[in-house]
């Protein structure tokens, strides 16, 4: 596998452990090998590009789930909003694990140990064992056993040696993370930039994988919530165990993009929005909801300024954009920001307005702001109700006087400039909010307490204990508002970014949208909140492959209301799919099919690692966690 991985990145090369047999470097320190790192060095670039392959999932996952979607396109990551999955699509996940982070596991392990730094160790095995597990979450089948070796064409593993391979690496981790390591060691609190170095965060947060993993495990007979249980003893008991990977928003252009938020990244582009389907959740808008809003709406659904019927400016949440049940992506939503225009009888465009297109026609009375779009579409005039997610990245703004204010404010782009009469803090000027995952200073929940809340709250449910289950459920929608607060209680106290006041959560906690009793409490409730605190997560999309979407579930009924297909799934999309029966399993998206890495540099492994290796049907194949046994 080196050897594949060797024709993927130059930069790798000099990181792999095999390098000696093709570059002869002896070990100068000034001269980069697979030996001079120190396990300090070498775990902040695992963490860093762990996050980013898991992260980078995620985004794919979302797509999937329906959380956010772009405004248009038909191509590449574009593809995956209608369930079609373009290998252009399937190669990061892969290329951020293998290549920027598994190639490095063993090097640190081996010098970690010279040094005895037990807790280097444990975390690289730790590592080792949740990305093998993503990529199983992710593909299926693929090499592991000798993923890492010197066999330039390893074979394939199954799932569920995959699984129970990272069982066992999660259980030597948490051997070595258990040690006391001699004070000529490197301290953990060196290297760590997840968990500050704390052992015990570490081995929380290996417990509490072991929890998730083994509540993956729904559709097999032997499936056990009281091991799950048992896990979760162990695991994040307050968000202060949380295992969080911090971002920053920075004004100095040679780092932000090395520190900002993974999701901002892939997310935070002006032309993507949230699905109606994700803001129904917040907005309790669904089938058989309270239509109370949750607090976490104003957080994490973006706002823009509009007048109002008296032309008065106010906030609106973004409405969300129906993938289900509309085309509405064939021809839009179109890109729609606040301008300077003014009123002109000689336009053709529909609105009646124009533009300003130069800086000294912004700074001109006769313009004002409004919101507008270049589209000339007549049913397009609308589509600012679709407020972006984007939200500013520091150093894209020039003159920038206020380093914490990241909203994307028109004035700065195309509205109307300070120096225009016009301006005052009556015109609408804000164009987005942004939204909490998707700002440029998100941070990456990793795993935190109140998933461990809701995992535990469906073993109860499972067990029949509605009432411990109810606990579990409520305590972990207020885990996830106080999680969001630690980062909330940084920024400005402005529109989206305000602390969840107490206030706000008992109230929510005590509403219609949130069982008050054990017998209000449901499977389909559990899930819906912990939909909305795992946004833009694999975990996501592995709650919903275990339900089986929206499907009446044998036990629980519909687990997730009103979730459908893409109204986009067209023909060939359908390719994917082996059954066009939204009862059956084969109708849903199970994984994405294998990269073009394993493709052109594995081929006889790949094709003999799944009977649907080369057919588009793969998608629908569910991986072995997804099966009955």
């Amino acid at each position: 596998m080196k050897r594949i991985i060797l024709a993927l990145s130059a930069l790798a090369i000099l990181n792999l452990t095999s390098c000696k047999k093709w570059l002869d470097i002896n070990d100068n320190p000034t001269q980069a090998n697979d030996k001079v790192p120190t396990p300090e060095l070498r775990l902040r670039s695992i963490q860093m590009n762990f996050v980013d392959a898991y992260e980078s999932s995620g985004t794919r996952a979302s797509w999937i789930t329906q959380n956010a979607t772009k405004i248009t396109g038909l191509t590449n990551n574009d593809a995956i909003i209608r369930w079609d999955f373009p290998l252009a699509s399937t190669t990061w996940p892969y290329q951020a694990w293998f290549v920027y982070t598994a190639s490095n596991l063993q090097p640190l392990i081996d010098k970690a140990t010279e040094e005895q730094a037990w807790n280097y160790v444990g975390a690289a095995q730790l590592i080792h064992a949740w990305g093998f597990m993503l990529m199983e979450d992710m593909y299926g089948e693929m090499p592991y056993t000798e993923a890492l070796g010197d066999d330039i064409s390893p074979k394939y593993d199954d799932g569920k040696t995959i699984f129970y391979g990272c069982l066992t690496m999660l259980d030597k981790a948490i051997e070595n993370l258990s040690k006391v390591q001699p004070n000529s060691a490197t301290p953990l609190s060196k290297g760590d930039i997840w968990n500050g170095g704390d052992p015990q965060k570490w081995l929380k947060l290996a417990y509490g994988l072991k929890a998730r993993w083994l509540n993956n495990l729904t559709k097999k007979s032997f499936y056990n919530p009281d091991e799950v249980l048992k896990a979760l003893e162990k695991a994040p008991q307050s968000v202060a165990d949380n295992t969080v990977m911090e971002a920053i928003n920075t004004s100095e252009t040679d780092k932000a993009g090395v520190v900002a938020a993974m999701q901002f990244s892939n997310l935070g582009a002006t032309g993507n929005r949230l699905s109606k389907w994700y803001t129904d959740l917040l907005l309790n808008s669904f089938t058989g909801g309270s239509n109370v809003q949750d607090p976490r709406a104003v957080r994490m659904v973006p706002s823009g300024e509009f007048y109002n019927s008296t032309g008065t400016k106010e906030w609106r949440l973004s409405k969300g954009v129906d993938l289900i049940n509309s085309n509405i992506r064939v021809n839009g939503p179109v890109s729609y920001e606040i301008m300077a225009t003014k009123k002109d009888a000689a336009t053709t465009h529909p609105s009646g307005y124009v533009r300003a297109a130069t800086a000294e026609l912004k700074a001109n009375g006769a313009y004002t702001n409004r919101w507008y779009t270049t589209s000339v579409s007549p049913v397009r005039q609308g589509d600012s109700v679709y407020v972006s997610i984007y939200s500013d990245r520091l150093d894209w703004i020039v003159n920038f006087t206020d380093n914490k204010n990241d909203y994307y404010i028109a004035s700065r782009y195309n509205g109307i400039s300070e120096s225009n009469p016009n301006f005052s803090n009556k015109v609408i000027n804000i164009n987005s909010t942004g939204s909490f995952y998707i700002r440029a200073d998100a941070p990456a929940h990793l795993l935190c307490y109140h998933e461990m809340c809701f995992i535990k709250a469906e073993a109860l449910f499972r067990k029949g204990d509605r009432g411990g289950a109810l606990l579990a459920y409520k305590a972990g929608i207020r885990a996830h508002m106080e999680a969001m607060n630690v980062k909330l209680k940084t920024y400005p106290q402005v529109r989206g970014k305000e602390v969840i006041s107490e206030t706000e959560i008992s109230n929510f906690l005590t509403s219609k949208a949130v069982a008050q009793n054990a017998g209000e409490l449901t499977m389909a409730k559990i899930m819906q909140q912990k939909q909305i605190a795992m946004s833009y997560t694999v975990q996501n999309w592995n709650d919903m492959r275990r339900f089986n979407y929206s499907a009446p579930d044998p036990q629980f009924g519909v687990v997730y209301p009103d979730f459908g297909r893409p109204f986009e799934v067209d023909a060939a999309a359908k390719e994917c799919y082996a059954s066009a029966d939204p009862n059956n399993e084969r109708y849903w998206p199970r994984r994405i099919q294998q990269c073009i890495h394993e493709r052109n540099y594995n081929v006889n492994n790949w094709l003999e690692s799944n009977p649907e290796a080369s057919k588009r049907t793969i998608l629908s194949y569910p991986v072995w966690w997804d099966t009955k046994e």
